[in-house]
């Protein structure tokens, strides 16, 4: 009677904690915890960032077109220089002498605008501009990575909270069950095995909603951290999760939506035609540059001679002969990279393909779960039902009738996380033919 009592308090406790974090908890739904993971996610401000990176690597890009001015000056301080000009008016001057020079300044205003690069700057602003949309993309296929983690842990978490209802809901009718064969012991009419047994059972669906607690409190913490929210923060997810109803394509339909709606394909196809501009850029080092110059020159030497309003205007043209020899090598290396790209972007299309298949088999597989957990709940009801009414005519052992009654917990289990996995499935088939945004967000 006292390892009895023991066992009561023991599982009045746990309820007495099951009750109060559930009283606690802080209802919210699936598209409430999408937007506050988009919001708060490190993974997309990372995104974010790299799109700004990508935007100035543009505008530096752009750069290229404005001329450069460089201003350079300086003043020279000398000490008593000996100055000797070997000229023929200097010998022819009476020995007039050479003023005395201490100081002299000057400065240069130089300025050059490109007016042709052979297409260096053109193409880079080209290349600049697809890395930037391609960051862009980028940026939308995180998000649906993020939204995609957000539906994972918000199923989780209301599989651990539909795990601890179930668990909790077993141990009630053990505790019962404890409470009647006691009884029935009591008065001679039941052997002490069988409620041994009972309590045994009783005990087991204690321990197993101490791991139901556990889980569904680890699964809050995740969740909270996905969210931003403070770690302490007890969530409730919506029970009408499970109720809802999909409007499925066939196979070949998500295939062509995903060829089409991708972001990450998308991305990769703007990054290959970087790469081929980029070799019509290594290319145009072949030609020669021009661009048109101007300047200014100030210079001032005391006692000696000053220079003012010396404007100068013209064109330029360079030639790297050595790009002669030199480029070959790079245009070689900028095809490579333009060829990795290509067989990069065909990969994916393959892969693209198996995806859509495999989540398109995976949602199949889920509404045939479902169907089959749904009628062995129905199964496990009806054989506690018949194993029930033998038990109680002497027909069949309590064992058979606590084995039947877990039967009939795991049935029920398996039904609700069949019915919770389901919405991972579909998220999944979404992502993978590029519409999750669309559809959950």
């Amino acid at each position: 009677m006292i390892k009895r009592k023991t066992g009561w308090a023991i599982a009045t406790s746990f309820l007495a904690i099951s009750v109060s974090y559930a009283q606690n908890s802080k209802p919210i739904t699936l598209q409430e915890a999408i937007d506050l993971s988009i919001k708060n996610s490190k993974q997309l401000k990372n995104s974010e960032a790299k799109i700004e990176e990508a935007t100035a690597s543009l505008k530096e890009a752009n750069n290229n077109k404005l001329p450069d001015v460089k201003v350079t000056g300086s003043y020279i301080r000398l000490n008593s220089a000996n100055v000797d000009l070997k000229s023929k008016s200097n010998n022819n001057n009476g020995g007039g002498g050479f003023p005395s020079i201490s100081q002299a300044m000057y400065g240069i205003l130089n300025g050059s605008l490109p007016v042709y690069a052979g297409g260096r700057i053109r193409y880079g602003i080209e290349a600049a501009k697809f890395l930037a949309e391609a960051a862009k993309l980028d940026a939308d296929n995180d998000k649906e990575e993020v939204i995609e983690n957000t539906v994972e842990a918000y199923v989780n978490l209301y599989k651990a909270k539909s795990s601890v209802s179930l668990v909790k809901e077993s141990l009630d009718e053990a505790q019962q069950r404890v409470k009647d064969f006691s009884n029935l012991e009591q008065n001679g009419l039941l052997a002490r095995n069988d409620l041994l047994k009972a309590e045994l059972q009783a005990s087991n669906f204690e321990l197993s909603l101490v791991d139901a607690e556990n889980n569904w409190k680890l699964a809050n913490v995740s969740m909270d951290i996905l969210l931003g929210l403070p770690e302490d923060s007890e969530l409730a997810p919506d029970s009408a999760l499970i109720n809802q109803n999909y409007s499925v394509k066939t196979l070949d339909e998500y295939v062509q939506t995903a060829y089409t709606s991708r972001k990450d394909l998308a991305s990769l196809d703007l990054r290959k035609k970087a790469t081929e501009t980029g070799v019509k850029s290594v290319k145009a080092e072949y030609y020669p540059s021009l661009a048109i110059t101007g300047g200014y020159i100030a210079a001032d030497i005391p006692k000696f001679f000053s220079v003012t309003n010396a404007v100068n205007i013209g064109a330029g043209v360079s030639y790297n002969l050595g790009s002669l020899w030199k480029t070959k090598a790079k245009v070689q290396e900028a095809e490579a990279r333009a060829k990795e790209a290509s067989i990069g972007e065909s990969i994916l299309n393959d892969n693209i393909r198996l995806q859509v298949s495999q989540a398109y088999l995976d949602w199949l597989s889920s509404q045939k779960k479902i169907e089959v957990f749904a009628k062995a709940v129905e199964q496990a009801n009806e054989n506690y039902r018949i194993v029930k009414n033998k038990y109680n005519n002497s027909l069949v052992t309590t064992t058979d009738l606590l084995d039947a009654n877990v039967a009939g917990l795991q049935a029920r289990m398996n039904l609700a996380f069949a019915r919770a996995d389901v919405v991972v499935v579909y998220s999944r088939l979404l992502k993978t033919a590029g519409v999750l945004d669309q559809n959950l967000k």
